[in-house]
């Protein structure tokens, strides 16, 4: 497994959400992170979503 990094910012630029998880695999963080941000109510929030290697999965401003 690998830890993935998922954060959410205010307009403002200050940090709501900063949560790790784990998956098997990107495909799977995408999903896992995706739901998070719906379950916290954040999809229209400037967010995104990093894997251990730094790239990008999800990414919202």
């Amino acid at each position: 497994m690998k830890a993935y990094k998922l954060t959410a910012y205010e307009s403002s630029g200050k940090l709501i959400v900063e949560d790790t998880f784990e998956a098997e695999s990107d495909e799977q963080a995408k999903e896992m992170g995706h739901a998070l941000l719906k379950e916290k109510n954040l999809l229209g929030q400037t967010h995104r979503l990093a894997s251990p290697t730094g790239k990008l999965l999800l990414f919202h401003s």
